[in-house]
Order: C-alpha cells, then structure tokens, then sequence
C-alpha cells in the first residue's frame, strides 16, 4: 500500500486584515486566538499614506471581508468604534480629496461590537466623533476606495482607551474583531475545472 500525503486543504475562512497604525502603540503585535471565525492578517504599523495602499491593495482580493482599524483614543476613557470619517487632510484643515463624499461611514457591525466589548467586561460606545489623527484619515482613505458591490467589506475603526494595559486592550481588540467575523460572508468554495 501507497503512503500518501494527505492534501492541505486551503482555509477558506474570510480574511480579516487588522491595522494598528500607530508604531508607538503597544497593541502591537496583536495576537488573536481561534474564537474569531476569520484568518487574521496583521498590518502596520507604517506611515498612513504607505498604510492605505496596502489595505487598499489587499481590498481586491475577494477573500478580503474586512478591515478593522485599531488605535488609541484620547477623548474617552472607554473603547470607540468610530461610524464616519471626514474629509480631512492628514496634516488638518484641508480636503484630503477634492471630488471625495464629505462624509464616509462605517460599513463594520457597529452595534453588535459595542455589544461583544460590552459582554467582554468593557465600557464601549458608537461615536460619529473622530479625532484628527491617522486613524480617522485611514478610515476615509479605505472607505471611500471600497467598490460598489453588494457585498461590501466590513470597514470599522476601534479605538482603545489610553489608560487600558495593552493585554487588556489586545482583549477589547479581540471580541471587537469576533463581532466582525461573524457577520462576514462565506467565501465560495473552490470550483473543479
């Protein structure tokens, strides 16, 4: 008898990109364990404009569900996920796009996030308020490059409070990213040709 290798069967889980863009946080590296029904790829931390190409880039790959945001908040002592972002250059006053929607909002689960931080011990809140920092330009760079499909990819930015321990806040980022994944359509299985 033939000992043969088994076949690696590809996973077939929606891939969840996960940025922390700020190199000075130290939610960095976020480690996910096997509760959230996603393959998590991290990105980050870099300079935002390098950032946003990326994610944008990683956008066209149709296994690509959704892109969660993380950072820090300084306007809160409780986690924010952020429903809209502006129009806004990253260097403040100006347009960062001349043709752009002035307003960009989320397309991540919002309530359902607030809801799994809540059940994980933490305070939350949905804020249409952003913060003038990378987070907020992020959102609205990959927001307003998101094709016009039916099945549009979960967009959210998660900010964590200042004060929270990183463990703590690595946590919080956790069932925030679960929340997602378990509103993340199936990818198609793979077809014989």
């Amino acid at each position: 008898m033939l000992d043969t290798a088994a076949e690696e069967k590809p996973d077939r889980r929606p891939a969840m990109l996960v940025c922390v863009y700020d190199d000075a946080d130290d939610l960095w590296p976020i480690e996910t364990g096997a509760t959230i029904n996603a393959r998590v790829l991290p990105v980050g931390p870099d300079d935002p404009a390098m950032l946003a190409g990326l994610i944008t880039g990683e956008m066209d790959d149709e296994a690509c569900r959704a892109v969660l945001l993380v950072g820090r908040t300084k306007k809160a002592d409780r986690f924010r996920i952020q429903m809209r972002a502006e129009n806004r250059a990253l260097s403040g006053g100006k347009k960062l796009s001349l043709t752009g929607p002035a307003v960009a909002r989320a397309t991540a689960p919002v309530s359902e996030m607030v809801r799994a931080l809540s059940n994980a011990g933490f305070a939350a809140e949905a804020t249409s308020d952003s913060e003038d920092d990378a987070g907020s330009y992020l959102l609205y760079r990959v927001l307003t490059a998101l094709p016009d499909n039916a099945d549009a990819v979960a967009v959210g930015l998660l900010r964590t409070p200042c004060g929270l321990a990183a463990e703590e806040a690595r946590r919080g980022v956790e069932a925030a990213a679960a929340a997602m994944a378990r509103h993340l359509s199936p990818l198609p299985r793979a077809r014989l040709s």
